[in-house]
Formats: structure tokens, C-alpha cells, sequence
């Protein structure tokens, strides 16, 4: 992420970018784009054939049947959540925190987007209760809410919605006749499959969602961008999905032609695939367990992070040195954390949170930074938090938050 310019704080180009998984590319998935690059055409807007059916069956593997007229492929998820915004029209429910890249689109279009708070367990769905009451009050001052965006699997606070509070919102939106985009780039990162539920709503409500995933959550690198939308079935969904082709067609957004031989042959989970992104959960699991574990012991709070490669960081109890440092924002904690621990923290006000909340997002893949060969000993490796370069920037992470917590202790007032 690049730093920010004193005088720029805020702006859109200065988002943070989803968090990698700092491995070197697949060498099968390498070699499949390297037979394809002669290819000098492109993809059809909404993606060719082959990497639509391979989209419907990576769909079908986890319980949501599809066919291809009812997918759209685009180059990476936001042109998609772009084209979905400008395709429904009215106005855009958020919850917050949520990914930095929601909120800006319908911005960009000229749509408010609304925040609904969360509930204390999770992240990335809003509270229904809150909901309902975020979309009177909406409508009650002349707006007209018509899309909600969520994410079960969340960026970014790592969570994952437990199946009866995902149930309840999407009732609550489903009877206020809002339609759901389910972001689920992170489905495939749950930390631990057999003790973590994952539910789409599109089990929930198949005529009322619209799934979204961007390949680069779990089977792509982030520089092959490649996403694809699942649309619901019936007259309603089919009307959507040719709004959103002709958004895409008007933005030329087309998925390169040697990214979409490799998307479909990720999307159809191959054993190398299935085997690495196994074995990348199993290595992040293991660094945000360990970066969580820091993160309290020095004071601060975070929620234990279920899926994805990074957590949420909330330093609100280490003011006291926080202020010691000058830091009174996310956007000054998110410089001085930068260039503290040596990686990417963007602070919570690039996901909706307040500006003066001390809070920001700490991404593990950060952790295994090195050569390729010490890259890929850490999916090797049966202890890779022993590894020397895992080792030493786990050790700065704890060192720069012990110093907080140091300092928060020594400029404490006596009670």
C-alpha cells in the first residue's frame, strides 16, 4: 500500500488492496498462463464460455447450483460491484466496518451509501435490527435503499457470521425488498472448515442475491485480476444480468484472455490448486493465531480472526502512548504503524470506521515476506512460525506493540 501525502489523506487511490498471501505463484498455475499468453484476442464482455462453466462448477461444489447464462466474469470484483450499483440504481446499505473498495462505487456514481453498524461477534453483516432501522430512516428522508452488500466471510475483520445472525439479516432485508450482493472472495479462508459455518445467503434467499467472488481471495494472484458474479435464477435475474453486461460493456471491462484460461483453470480446483490453497490456509491460520495472541497480550483488542489473511486491531486501550506519539487518528496510527512494524496497516477509516478511532488492519502475508525458496518453505515447513524470516517479523510485531503497551503503562494518571 502506498503511504499517504499529508495533504492527501482519504482519497480513493490511497485504499488498501486486499490482503495477499505473500506466496510465490503456483508453478502449475503459472505454466497454464504461460501456454496461453500467445492468445492476442480477448475474453467477451462477462466472460467466454470455458470460464463460465468453470465458474457454475465451482458454485455447484458448494451447494449453489448454476448455469453459465447466469454468470458474469470481469476483470477483478470491483468493476462488478460497479456495474451491479449502476445496473439496480438507488441507494447502497454498507455495514461497518466493511471492504475499503464497497462504498467508494456507489460514491462514484453519485449514490449515497449508507453505514449499518455491526453486532459485537462479527463483522461484514449488519445488525437486522439496526438495519430496519437504517432503511425507515432512509426512506423517511426521501432516499430510496434498494442494495445491500455483505460479506459472511469478512474483509475486514476476519470474521465469519454465525448462520443465525446472517438468517436474521437477510430476512430483515429480504422484507424490505432490498437486494443482496454476497461478496464471498473469502469463502474459501476459513481457518477451521469443521469448527466455523459458512452459509451463503444465497442459500437463504436464491432469488434476492447475487454472489460475487474475486479469484484473488484464494485462487489467483492479486496481479491476474479475475472475479466472477453469480446471478439469481428467474425473470428478475435474468433483467439483472443484462443491465450489468451492458455496464460492463460500456467500461470495455474484459478479463485478458491468458487471466481467463488460468481462472478456469483454477476455478476447477485441481489437485495442485486444492493443495495450495490448503496449504496457504493452514499457514495463515497459524500467523493470525499468532498475531491475534500479540495483539492481546500487549492490550489491545481484536476479534480472533476465522478466515482471510489478516485481523482487526482495535488500540483504543493504549491511548495513553498512542497520544505519547502524536497519534490522535487511524490515518496517524496507520502512518506510524507503517512505518513501525515495516508492512501495510491501513487504519479503520479505509473500511467506514470513524477517523478518530484508533483501529487498523494487519495483513499476515506481510509475515512471510523472503526469497521464493523461503516463501514456499513456509508451506512446507511442519513449524513455520519457527522459520528464521517468520520468526523475526513476528518478533517485531511483538516488540512494537509491547512498546505500546509499555508506554500506554508508564503515562497511565494514578488512579
Amino acid at each position: 500500500m502506498r503511504r499517504t501525502a499529508p495533504e492527501g489523506h482519504g482519497p480513493v487511490r490511497f485504499g488498501p488492496p486486499l490482503p495477499e498471501d505473500g506466496l510465490p505463484v503456483l508453478p502449475e498455475l503459472s505454466a497454464v498462463l504461460a501456454a496461453a499468453a500467445s492468445r492476442g484476442d480477448h475474453e467477451p464482455v462477462g466472460g467466454g464460455p470455458a470460464l463460465r462453466e468453470a465458474a457454475c462448477g465451482y458454485w455447484d461444489r458448494r451447494g449453489l447450483h448454476c448455469r453459465p447464462e447466469r454468470v458474469a466474469a470481469a476483470p477483478g470484483s470491483p468493476a462488478l460491484l460497479l456495474a451491479l450499483t449502476a445496473a439496480l440504481g438507488g441507494d447502497v446499505l454498507v455495514p461497518r466496518p466493511c471492504a475499503a473498495w464497497w462504498a467508494p462505487y456507489a460514491r462514484l456514481l453519485g449514490r449515497p451509501a449508507f453505514q449499518v453498524p455491526t453486532p459485537p461477534e462479527s463483522g461484514g453483516v449488519p445488525d437486522p435490527y439496526a438495519l430496519l432501522e437504517t432503511v425507515r430512516r432512509v426512506r423517511a428522508e426521501g432516499g430510496d435503499p434498494r442494495l445491500l452488500v455483505l460479506s459472511v466471510a469478512d474483509d475486514p475483520t476476519a470474521t465469519v457470521a454465525p448462520p443465525e445472525l446472517l438468517h436474521e439479516t437477510v430476512e430483515a432485508a429480504q422484507g424490505e425488498g432490498l437486494h443482496l450482493v454476497s461478496d464471498e472472495t473469502w469463502r474459501d479462508t476459513v481457518h477451521d472448515p469443521h469448527d466455523t459455518v459458512l452459509l451463503s445467503p444465497a442459500e437463504m434467499v436464491p432469488d434476492r442475491v447475487t454472489v460475487v467472488t474475486d479469484l484473488a481471495g484464494a485462487l489467483l494472484p492479486p496481479g491476474w485480476p479475475a472475479a466472477v458474479a453469480r446471478f439469481p435464477a428467474g425473470e428478475e435475474g435474468d433483467g439483472l444480468h443484462a443491465r450489468v453486461l451492458d455496464v460492463l460493456t460500456a467500461l470495455d471491462a474484459r478479463v485478458a484472455a491468458p487471466v481467463a484460461t488460468a481462472a478456469a483453470y483454477a476455478l476447477g480446483e485441481p489437485e495442485p490448486v486444492r493443495e495450495r490453497v490448503a496449504g496457504a490456509v493452514r499457514l495463515h491460520a497459524l500467523l493470525a493465531a499468532e498475531a491475534h495472541s500479540a495483539v492481546v497480550a500487549a492490550g489491545a483488542l481484536a476479534r480472533p480472526p476465522r478466515s482471510g489473511r489478516h485481523l482487526y486491531v482495535d488500540l483504543a486501550p493504549l491511548r495513553p502512548a498512542l497520544s505519547v506519539h502524536g497519534i490522535a487518528d487511524a490515518q496517524e496510527l496507520e502512518d506510524f504503524l507503517t512505518a513501525r512494524l515495516g508492512m501495510p496497516a491501513p487504519g479503520g477509516h479505509r473500511f467506514g470506521d470513524d477517523l478518530e478511532a484508533p483501529r487498523v488492519r494487519l495483513s499476515t502475508g506481510s509475515l512471510v515476506a523472503g526469497s521464493d525458496t523461503e516463501r514456499v518453505e513456509c508451506l512446507t515447513s511442519p513449524t513455520p512460525l519457527e522459520l528464521p524470516h517468520v520468526h523475526r517479523a513476528l518478533i517485531r510485531l511483538k516488540s512494537a506493540l509491547d512498546d505500546l503497551r509499555d508506554d500506554a503503562q508508564r503515562w497511565e494518571p494514578p488512579r
